[in-house]
């Protein structure tokens, strides 16, 4: 009776064995059969994790991961496998255990981890102030950033060579783009405001295939996880296209409804220095405007607004972005001061209520504050953000140096509640680096 179990456990064996070997073959001839070329748009999902080419300039993706070298170059250290679709496999990637990894990927429905796609328009000198808003970014961030960086062209080569430096960390890509406006009128849209500050309207039109992104100006910190503010998305209803903060709090005090002589949104204006987009609905909806009974399409309906307004507008493309939301006013989804924190909400006395309860989470430099001593409480963050590193034990030391600047800021109206500034700062921190880097 024994002899005979063990003749059944070992054709069971031999059975399982050349079924195995049968997979592997048939992983090989799928593999040749699809041309076993590098490539492949799925082994691209996990590029950023394998340290490949970081940037690209005007669309262009960053190259893929090295071949091995000698021989033919499969078998790398690393295996991809669990990132593709089964059995189908880059041909620089080993498949000693792609039968396991497969199955236990299909077992789990794992999904390729979103990307966070922000932008940002830099011209003039600001270099530096953008690189400390992308750090700040980067260092809280959980899910992996796609940075959409439009420059100017003497701009490019110093971007390239900063965002370069930053690779080892293999948690953002980014891309370069030129700034570009409508042949047409190419020239009044930049001298529209500020140099280059329009571009952002055409961003739902350049960036086509990118179906969300959060625009901020190059004076944004972020002082809480980029995911935070892109969890929004998932909180605007059928008919939001967009998200802002309101320009003010206190009606006292607001610009619009004091000085417009325009339409804008709401009581008080929004401002557009954070700006939260769901571009493919923008991009298909109709709006309502004062021009034409007839609803136009984002493309069609800036270039009217300005036309009909350039003598009544004082702030460029902030007050167009006011206007269609006025007309169109279900369109939007406003979101907190906490998110757009500047310093009209202390300059005169405290007047953001969800930062004094929660702290800041974004804060907005504008009127230039980090780089002069108006506000020194503003300049104190940014400076202790530009001259952090990328290591742990920087991040989590950086803290008490900043709280003993701010002290020293309580002679002015933001000075006076600095502990608002590093509220959340002291929590993201904690929370992102609580462990040391051999517990995570």
């Amino acid at each position: 009776m024994r002899r005979y179990l063990r003749v059944v456990v070992l054709c069971l064996a031999c059975g399982f064995c050349s079924l195995l070997y049968a997979f592997s073959q048939l992983a090989v001839s799928l593999e040749e059969g699809a041309g076993g070329g590098g490539g492949k748009p799925q082994a691209a999902v996990a590029s950023w994790l394998a340290g490949g080419g970081r940037g690209a300039v005007r669309g262009t993706g960053g190259a893929g991961p090295a071949a091995h070298p000698g021989g033919s170059g499969r078998c790398k250290d690393f295996s991809l496998c669990y990132w593709n679709p089964y059995w189908m496999l880059p041909s620089d990637v080993c498949g000693m255990n792609c039968f396991w990894e497969a199955a236990f990927r299909y077992s789990l429905k794992i999904q390729p981890v979103e990307k966070m796609h922000l932008a940002v328009v830099a011209c003039g000198e600001r270099l530096e102030e953008t690189m400390t808003m992308l750090k700040s970014a980067i260092i809280f961030s959980m899910k992996p950033l796609q940075f959409h960086i439009f420059a100017e062209d003497q701009l490019h080569h110093s971007f390239k060579d900063r965002l370069d430096s930053w690779s080892f960390l293999q948690t953002f890509n980014y891309t370069l783009y030129p700034i570009t406006f409508p042949t047409e009128n190419a020239a009044e849209w930049k001298k529209l405001f500020k140099p280059c500050a329009s571009q952002r309207l055409f961003l739902p039109l350049i960036l086509k295939e990118v179906d969300s992104l959060l625009y901020v100006d190059t004076d944004i910190l972020f002082l809480r996880p980029v995911d935070d503010i892109w969890s929004l998305l998932k909180k605007f209803n059928s008919t939001q296209i967009a998200a802002m903060a309101p320009e003010h709090e206190e009606p006292r005090i607001g610009w619009y409804n004091r000085f417009a002589r325009h339409p804008y949104y709401g009581k008080t204006g929004v401002n557009s220095g954070v700006m939260l987009m769901n571009m493919t609905r923008m991009r298909r909806k109709y709006f309502k405007n004062d021009m034409t009974t007839v609803r136009l399409q984002w493309g069609d309906i800036l270039m009217p607004l300005l036309k009909k307004y350039k003598l009544n507008i004082t702030w460029g493309d902030q007050d167009l972005l006011n206007i269609v939301f006025f007309h169109n006013p279900e369109s939007l989804f406003v979101f907190p001061c906490q998110w757009n924190y500047r310093p009209d909400h202390c300059i005169y006395g405290s007047n953001c209520q969800e930062a004094e309860e929660e702290g800041i989470f974004i804060l907005h430099g504008n009127r230039g504050v980090y780089h002069d001593d108006k506000q020194p409480a503003f300049r104190a963050v940014y400076e202790a953000l530009r001259s952090c590193s990328f290591e742990d034990d920087n991040i989590r030391s950086l803290l008490k140096p900043l709280e003993l600047e701010l002290q020293k800021t309580v002679h002015t109206y933001c000075g006076k509640i600095y502990k608002i500034f590093i509220k959340q700062l002291a929590k993201s921190v904690r929370d992102r680096y609580a462990t040391s880097p051999k517990e995570k």
